[in-house]
């Protein structure tokens, strides 16, 4: 199959460019390599288009909302719009449950108001795994500089090998079931652990903060889709941890 896969350089675009390419035959695009979707070539004849590109982080856009939503909305619409004959997986986000909080969440939710019919979201919770962003929980628990957290937040935390192996399904039954799943799906693993649990798991002497008002208090999936599929989570987040260093 002839996938193109937007984002491939991006903390999970690489993971599942690696995976897909054994099977596959992948055409990436990234911004870091001059392939901005506002403005690049589309032009592929392709059986699938796997749409990973996108301004992450609910911080940064606070501050800079209105490049969230030239990246996740209109960049996402040109796309769209180009493949508006070929089948859709796109990422969206857990925070898109909840739009109103920040906005990057409400670039993401309205991401998936114009998605067209041929698609499918998928709604990510909190990724973690090789790669990802040096900013992110995990990898500043890894190396023992977390300054806070927030007490009153859990978070579904699910391996990006996971995701790539949840994608893996998904193109299989987004493929040959025309339009069986529609709309968005959840895509974690459906277990919570409180910020709380985790550190005191390992014993770290972290200040203890509520979170504030711009970010959800939980992010749970609903995976009872994806167990339908067949699919099932492997890794778990507290013996990733020990294996790497705690």
């Amino acid at each position: 199959m002839d996938i193109l896969l937007t984002g491939c350089d991006g903390f999970i675009g690489k993971h599942l460019n690696t995976y897909l390419s054994t099977k596959h035959k992948i055409i990436g695009l990234d911004a870091k390599s001059g392939n901005n979707l506002l403005v690049c070539d589309l032009n592929y004849n392709v059986d699938l288009v796997i749409h990973l590109a996108a301004r992450s982080g609910i911080k940064d856009s606070l501050d800079n909302p209105t490049d969230y939503w030239k990246n996740n909305v209109i960049a996402s619409k040109r796309l769209f719009d180009h493949f508006k004959n070929t089948k859709i997986l796109y990422a969206s986000s857990s925070t898109a449950h909840e739009p109103f909080r920040n906005p990057y969440a409400l670039s993401k939710y309205a991401m998936e108001q114009i998605a067209p019919n041929n698609s499918l979201g998928m709604r990510f919770t909190t990724a973690y795994g090789p790669g990802a962003r040096e900013s992110m929980l995990i990898p500043r628990i890894l190396r023992n500089d977390l300054e806070y957290i927030n007490t009153n937040h859990s978070r579904d935390f699910i391996h990006v090998n996971d995701i790539v192996s949840a994608i893996d399904v998904l193109i299989d039954s987004h493929i040959n079931t025309p339009y069986r799943y529609n709309g968005v799906i959840d895509v974690g693993t459906g277990i919570t652990n409180t910020l709380t649990s985790i550190i005191d798991y390992f014993k770290l002497n972290v200040k203890r903060l509520e979170g504030d008002e711009h970010e959800r208090l939980d992010n749970k999936a609903d995976i009872n889709i994806l167990n339908d599929l067949g699919w099932k989570p492997k890794y778990e987040l507290i013996t990733y941890i020990e294996k790497n260093n705690l």
